[in-house]
């Protein structure tokens, strides 16, 4: 276990719990489809982001650090495919958003994939790793500590925003109320891809 253990604490909290694209993707899927929807997109954030911190922590951060166009592919993709995700959402009708009906809903790899693609993601793991890892014998088990504690800290973090999300629903009785919530939603996790792509350049 990292020495540092509340510090880690805090922050893993603190990256989890922050609006950012996965929430929002959380917080509209649960509102959308009900929290049974959301917990393989849960798992599969979560263990996106814990296997990200440890293979940064095993080594392929510091390749990555050597390989900018490398890292610049992946953000354009990433920022592509939220950009889609995000106008998925803003333009659903509102028949396609009940939650028995069926349709093509990001499920646990496409979670997991979305963090593959996120450059926010490694540069997370990268701050992970350099502050809270040290360079000794230890290392590799204190990497793959730091990532189990991530994955545990960040799942209630998400959970949190599904109940936020599924909660809401109450709020939205009617289509046009509905309606609302999926643009406001969709232009949210635009804004925040493309906030997040500059802040990264």
């Amino acid at each position: 276990m990292p020495s540092p253990l509340f510090p880690f604490l805090l922050f893993a909290f603190v990256a989890s719990i922050t609006p950012g694209p996965t929430n929002l993707l959380v917080l509209s899927n649960s509102a959308r489809y009900g929290l049974r929807a959301v917990v393989p997109i849960i798992l599969g954030a979560c263990t996106g982001a814990a296997a990200i911190v440890l293979v940064v922590g095993l080594g392929l951060g510091e390749s990555l650090a050597h390989l900018p166009n490398v890292r610049l592919a992946m953000q354009w993709v990433g920022v592509t495919w939220l950009s889609y995700l995000a106008w998925k959402i803003f333009s659903s009708p509102v028949h396609a958003i009940e939650r028995d009906a069926p349709h093509k809903r990001l499920g646990l790899l496409g979670a997991a994939g979305l963090q593959l693609v996120n450059p926010k993601t490694w540069m997370m793991a990268l701050a992970v790793v350099s502050v809270f890892a040290d360079q000794g014998a230890e290392r590799q088990a204190q990497v793959l500590a730091l990532s189990l504690v991530f994955f545990v800290v960040s799942l209630p973090c998400l959970g949190l925003w599904a109940l936020l999300g599924a909660g809401s629903t109450r709020l939205l009785g009617s289509d046009n109320a509905m309606q609302r919530f999926n643009q406001m939603t969709g232009a949210l996790l635009l804004i925040s891809t493309w906030m997040g792509a500059f802040h990264s350049v």
